[in-house]
């Protein structure tokens, strides 16, 4: 079954950016998740964002040829989510024990998003944002790398709710 969320992906038209719903097939396959962001045209770095039950976030960024930058906001979510699990498989992350499931770890490339204005030190500090839900970290970090405005509209038929 699905889980509940959005996934969506975004790419440069030009110099524009578009973004746009993806299938919520995505929210519960990496490899499904990979392949929508391969079917993007590669220049400009495209990447994809699947969103799942307000609990976590994959960000997935194609650069260059074929490489993959892969960044998961929460390792923890890993126990609960399959999308998780794999996202922290492909990382090489061990699952977190028991007694560290009640802290929240992003795992991943906060590199990502360097080139559009959005260094480590600043991805790292709105990730480690307890006072922000999930949801409320995309929106500084699609803001932060000026695309909010195509990304905002592509959640109005990105999001699946079960």
């Amino acid at each position: 079954m699905t889980e509940r969320g959005f996934a969506v992906a975004a790419f440069r038209d030009g110099v524009e950016w578009r973004v746009e719903a993806l299938p919520p097939a995505v929210l519960d396959d990496l490899g499904v998740l990979l392949s929508a962001l391969r079917s993007q045209p590669p220049e400009g770095g495209p990447f994809v964002i699947a969103f799942v039950e307000d609990e976590f976030f994959v960000i997935a960024r194609q650069e260059g040829g074929r490489r993959i930058s892969l960044l998961l906001s929460d390792l923890t979510a890993a126990v609960e989510f399959p999308l998780a699990e794999q996202a922290m498989t492909r990382l090489g992350e061990d699952p977190p024990a028991d007694d560290e499931l009640d802290e929240i770890w992003p795992i991943g490339d906060l590199e990502l998003f360097n080139d559009l204005g959005l260094p480590e030190d600043e991805m790292e500090d709105v990730l480690d944002d307890l006072d922000m839900l999930p949801e409320e970290m995309l929106e500084t970090i699609v803001e932060r790398i000026g695309v909010a405005e195509p990304y905002r509209r592509a959640l109005d038929i990105a999001w699946v709710k079960r």
